[in-house]
């Protein structure tokens, strides 16, 4: 082998390639060496190497192409590595539609929780998908499977051709849990790995063999993130698996599943949401991930967001063949695999949300009020794409508005907002005083006509009618709220199922249910 001025390496024409992948003897015009076989072909990895059978000859960060030429002399060429760190069309997006959502309940009783409204004109899954959009990346999968019609229909509204964004020669794809031929398609979903084992053929697919590395999401997060900023740095240090993680301090490290990495930020383990000494015992120096010192003595926790990249090989080994059986990555798969691995950490020190419990969802929504907003949906630069409903502007008259949101579309009539989130569609009609609530408005309008008869009828439109007066309460979509009513939770109770009456009472919060109607004079 000769290295020409020019960067060029020749090869003998007899050079083949040999080993267990099944080349030899095959003519081959591009072949690429990557740290591992075929896709979907099972590797045997050692701790330390990434080669073929165990062998560590092959650098971790040398990925090159293999071209041969009609003389029957092959040449390889490095390729531009910095380039191909940034190109976005070798990265695919999985977004998992999530469990049943018990914990945000009664919220999800009809929608899956990624369908879920945020901030008045939003709902989850944009997050990720904005993210997607704003990163570059352009092949995205969602996998769902309980209540997703709301969201199928939101996906399909806001993610078409029609809708004003586009995808160039990439695509979204709403992947159902279904059941397929044998003994194991007859289940659903049974985690966050299993659902992306049970499509482990979409990467063999022909359209996929320029993937080299899958982003794996999740849909009930809000944060603001760019991706290829993620993946770039999975590919400069040579991971095998990278995690986006959070620094966190004393008061919120025992609700998260923690890392301990080394002066390198090579995750070493793992402990799910520990308390007492097992939470001292995973204290480390954030200052490896880039923290100031001041930052690293007040976070010294590094948390995982459950955003995940892995290359591409290696998520298909660990699925079929490593951990066949694992159904979650972030309590089996990834803690399992860091003595075999390279697992890194990725730092993100930024705003970072769960919205997986109604006490988050309600804090998170009004924290959007505050001046200036720790999360704001207002960056013209990286915009948060939604359906486009092509909405008027909100009419208000003679109200005071503090610290709030009001969504397009709405109507405000001699009221008192503070400090509330109003969703799109709302109608709040005079001398109603709404403090601390998420309203997330109406799925269409009621005419002035269609108002006047329900009264007629002594029932209630939907909105919130006159003299009511609502305190820490989230009022869900196409709520009917009559006059006289008052919703403040005066006795304090944290815990109540009063589906009946049309409410619940979730960790002190008041919860309308969708499509409910509280009747006149009504006490909560």
């Amino acid at each position: 082998m000769a290295v020409s001025a020019d960067g060029w390496v020749s090869l003998s024409a007899t050079g083949q390639l040999r080993g267990p992948t099944g080349l030899v003897g095959r003519s081959w015009k591009t072949a690429k060496f990557c740290n591992g076989e075929l896709m979907g072909k099972k590797l045997k990895m050692s701790q330390t190497g990434r080669g073929v059978n165990g062998k560590s000859d092959v650098k971790r960060h040398v990925c090159m192409s293999l071209t041969a030429d009609i003389a029957g002399e092959s040449r390889v060429k490095l390729r531009d590595l910095e380039m191909e760190r940034r190109d976005a069309r070798t990265v695919v997006a999985i977004i998992l539609g999530g469990g049943a959502g018990t914990r945000l309940f009664p919220l999800t009783k009809r929608r899956a929780k990624p369908a879920v409204p945020i901030g008045g004109a939003y709902r989850l899954i944009d997050v990720p998908m904005s993210n997607c959009i704003n990163s570059g990346i352009n092949k995205v999968y969602i996998l769902t499977q309980f209540n997703s019609a709301s969201l199928n229909r939101h996906l399909a509204r806001a993610y078409n051709f029609g809708s004003g964004v586009t995808f160039g020669d990439g695509s979204v794809e709403v992947l159902a849990a279904t059941q397929t031929p044998g003994e194991s398609g007859k289940r659903w979903f049974q985690g966050t790995a299993d659902a992306v084992r049970q499509f482990h053929w979409l990467f063999e697919d022909a359209r996929s063999k320029d993937i080299e590395d899958v982003l794996i999401l999740s849909g009930d997060h809000l944060y603001r993130m760019d991706y290829m900023d993620f993946v770039q740095n999975h590919r400069e240090t040579g991971a095998d698996i990278t995690l986006a993680s959070l620094p966190v301090d004393d008061r919120r490290a025992s609700d998260f599943g923690l890392m301990k990495i080394d002066n390198k930020g090579r995750i070493l383990s793992f402990s799910e949401k520990p308390k007492g000494a097992e939470l001292k015992a995973m204290q480390v120096d954030t200052m490896v991930l880039g923290l100031s010192l001041d930052e690293a003595k007040k976070k010294p926790y590094i948390a995982s967001m459950g955003v995940y990249v892995f290359k591409k090989e290696i998520l298909l080994n660990l699925l079929r063949w490593r951990f066949p059986t694992a159904n979650d990555f972030g309590s089996e798969i990834i803690p399992a695999s860091a003595n075999e691995f390279f697992i890194k950490a990725y730092l993100f020190n930024d705003y970072w949300e769960d919205i997986g419990t109604i006490r988050s969802f309600f804090e998170a929504n009004l924290a959007l009020t505050e001046h200036p907003p720790r999360f704001s949906f207002y960056d013209a630069t990286k915009p948060i794409y939604t359906s486009r409903r092509n909405l008027p502007p909100s009419k208000i008259d003679s109200c005071k508005v503090v610290d709030s949101i009001v969504s397009h579309g709405s109507f405000l009539n001699n009221c008192f907002i503070e400090h509330s989130v109003i969703g799109i569609r709302s109608r709040i009609n005079a001398n109603v005083h709404l403090k601390d609530t998420v309203m997330l408005g109406a799925d269409f309008y009621e005419t002035d006509a269609e108002v006047a008869a329900q009264v007629a009828e002594g029932k209630v439109p939907i909105g919130i009618g006159e003299n009511t007066k609502i305190k820490d309460c989230i009022i869900d979509k196409n709520a009917r709220i009559g006059k006289n009513v008052v919703i403040a939770n005066s006795e304090g109770i944290q815990e109540a199922d009063r589906s009946s009456d049309g409410f619940y009472i979730r960790s002190g919060i008041t919860i309308t249910l969708k499509n409910s109607t509280i009747p006149d004079g009504f006490v909560i």
